[in-house]
């Protein structure tokens, strides 16, 4: 039965959502990207919100910033921070977003550079050459078995296992799940976009809950008996002085499902994208090595993050527009990697296109994705083993979203080969 205190927030999330709900019949165009009201098509949405300035002001507290100049320079500068006091905010219409972990990405830059030296080496050129050599056993697998049946699902027998497991390998995690992983994916991002009511509240904490008894458990493994893995080299004391568990534990956290959630959606994005326009995908079966341009276009035209959170420490100009300090703006990643001022036709899906690399889904400045060259091989590997190996891949039913509006991708895209 429910207490006191569940009963209060309840009636909060009914009130904010009906609150947000009103804006959004008035034509608040946050509003209606925060109900998924285009969650199969939130482009025509963004060119609103461009055709209304370089900042959208939004009478739900958000600033929406679709200039590509713009959210370049706001990433770049350590004027805005990532970090929100307030969340609900920033995650209107749910109560709020999964805080209180001790992440990097919930750092401000100095604590973020610290820890980003830690986790770097994981992802340079060498180690992901010997990640390259597992992922492509891994996408040969899973491509036997997907195969032998008639149909198959692409993201969760391919795109979500693929990612699953080279990542909890990297972390020194052995027999994974990898359908409680991507539920684990699933309840954390949604959280992103709001706790919107006692049963997600539920779920979330259950899953972080979960989580930290998994890597604490390992963190006691490997202090027992290390070995070659992130979570090892994390144990290792840095000058005369160790990470805290907590924040260890934290970072695991991030990179597991940071590390296999927008994989995943990266990969099932790019193979609707090429399914819904044939010519490309022939173009990428007849030369397979399109495949790091057919990603790279995949994360422009359609990124598997559509947006960040950045506050401004201070007064600043928008393009001639003064916005005052503790202005909140949303940087709206899917519009400013659709700018015309950046990319000639830019609502063209083209894996030949010679400006795609100037997109924004990993983000830039401090906090560009670490883990950005382990998700371009993966991709990379993914789309060059379908290539070759199921050149008749088609779609043979219509494809399930996410029910996210900050993370983009599929739950289902039913294809047979």
């Amino acid at each position: 039965m429910p207490n006191a205190v569940d009963l209060r927030r309840t009636a909060k999330r009914r009130l904010r959502h009906a609150l947000v709900w009103s804006k959004a019949r008035r034509g608040d165009l946050v509003s209606q990207l925060m109900l998924h009201e285009r969650l199969d098509d939130p482009y025509p949405l963004y060119e609103q919100m461009r055709a209304a300035g370089p900042v959208y002001r939004s009478s739900m507290g958000l600033n929406a910033v679709t200039s590509h100049e713009l959210c370049t320079r706001v990433l770049r500068d350590p004027a805005f921070s990532r970090r929100n006091e307030e969340p609900q905010r920033v995650t209107p219409p749910g109560e709020q977003g999964p805080s209180g972990d001790s992440s990097f990405l919930q750092e401000e830059v100095s604590d973020h550079m610290r820890w980003r030296r830690l986790v770097a080496p994981a992802f340079r050129p060498r180690k992901i050459g010997d990640y390259r050599r597992r992922t492509e056993e891994v996408a040969h697998r899973l491509l036997d078995a997907a195969l032998a049946k008639d149909d198959f699902d692409l993201v969760t027998d391919y795109a979500s296992p693929l990612p699953i497991t080279v990542i909890s390998e990297l972390l020194g995690l052995t027999d994974v799940d990898v359908e409680k992983f991507a539920h684990y994916g699933l309840i954390t991002g949604k959280a992103i976009d709001g706790i919107r009511s006692t049963r997600q509240a539920n779920e979330f904490r259950t899953a972080v809950r979960e989580l930290d008894e998994l890597f604490a458990g390992l963190v006691r493994r490997r202090r027992a008996e290390p070995g070659d893995d992130l979570v090892s080299e994390l144990l290792k004391p840095q000058g005369d002085q160790a990470l805290p568990e907590r924040e260890i534990v934290g970072t695991c956290q991030l990179l597991l499902t940071a590390g296999f959630e927008t994989t995943t959606n990266l990969v099932s994005n790019v193979v609707l994208r090429l399914k819904e326009n044939p010519e490309q995908w022939e173009k990428l079966v007849a030369d397979p090595g399109l495949a790091p341009a057919a990603a790279e276009e995949s994360l422009r035209y359609d990124p598997p993050v559509q947006y960040s959170i950045r506050v401004a420490r201070e007064e600043f100009d928008a393009v001639g527009q003064t916005l005052p300090a503790d202005t909140v703006l949303m940087l709206v990643l899917g519009g400013a990697n659709r700018d015309p001022e950046v990319f000639g036709n830019p609502h063209r899906f083209d894996i030949t296109r010679s400006d795609a690399t100037s997109h924004l889904a990993f983000l830039s400045g401090a906090h560009y994705c670490v883990g950005a060259p382990l998700a371009r091989m993966e991709a990379d590997v993914a789309l060059k083993v379908l290539a070759e190996r199921a050149p008749g891949l088609r779609q043979t039913g219509r494809p399930t979203r996410r029910p996210t509006a900050a993370l983009r991708g599929l739950l289902h895209l039913p294809v047979t080969a």
